[in-house]
């Protein structure tokens, strides 16, 4: 049980990881594909086609971080370990969305 919750919290870390990342490049994209032809608050053909294909890769990457290792014991025949594991991600999810909502509210 302990290498389970192990695991979950890599896998809740490693997805942290690349959200950060994404929005990283999100809250910077103007500096990289400049203001839109309708000026710097129209719309930009090309930022919404990278938006829409980043949105795309991170639906496949995320399942791959949470459903990924799962799918792969369920299908091994270890259900059991499959659903504890995919509880344990999504719980160190959860507690890592309290401690970022409680860093947050410091702020107000």
């Amino acid at each position: 049980m302990k290498k389970i919750i192990i695991s979950g919290l890599i896998f809740a870390l490693l997805e942290a990881v690349y959200v950060f990342l994404v929005a990283l490049f999100m809250n910077s994209a103007n500096k990289f594909l400049g203001p839109g032809p309708d000026g710097p608050n129209g719309p930009n053909m090309i930022g919404i086609v990278i938006f829409l294909l980043i949105f795309v890769l991170s639906a496949a990457v995320s399942g791959a971080l949470i459903l990924g290792r799962p799918i792969l014991l369920y299908l091994d025949n270890k259900k059991r370990e499959a659903l504890e594991l995919f509880g344990a991600t999504l719980g160190w999810i959860f507690i890592l969305l309290v401690i970022l909502l409680i860093i947050l509210a410091q702020k107000f």
